[in-house]
């Protein structure tokens, strides 16, 4: 069964994705790394407030290679990963919007 799974990237290398699951706030589950497939779709992500769930939204320029994926800062990327029947291979991925810092 394929597997929506909110996660954290932490490192693209190549055609492989390693990643966290996030848990509650600041936990994160094992890390574990999965080859993307071929027509993976990397699109940015934005939330339904009314479902309560991540959607998909327009294309990110140049899919795994766009340079959000090559500066990975500690603290990780955002995102939704999904998986394929087997869960042996990222199908999509729809990247968080950066959370918006409450101003005082």
């Amino acid at each position: 069964m394929a597997e929506e799974i909110r996660a954290i990237i932490l490192k693209v290398d190549g055609d492989k994705i390693t990643f966290a699951e996030a848990k509650k706030k600041g936990e994160r589950g094992p890390e574990q790394t999965l080859p993307v497939a071929d027509n993976v779709k990397v699109v940015k992500g934005r939330f339904n407030r009314e479902t309560k769930k991540m959607e998909a939204g327009e294309p990110v320029s140049e899919g795994l290679k766009n340079p959000m994926f090559s500066n990975i800062g500690e603290k990780g990327l955002r995102a939704t990963v999904v998986t394929d029947e087997g869960n042996k291979k990222i199908t999509e991925i729809l990247i968080a919007p950066e959370r918006k810092k409450k101003s005082q």
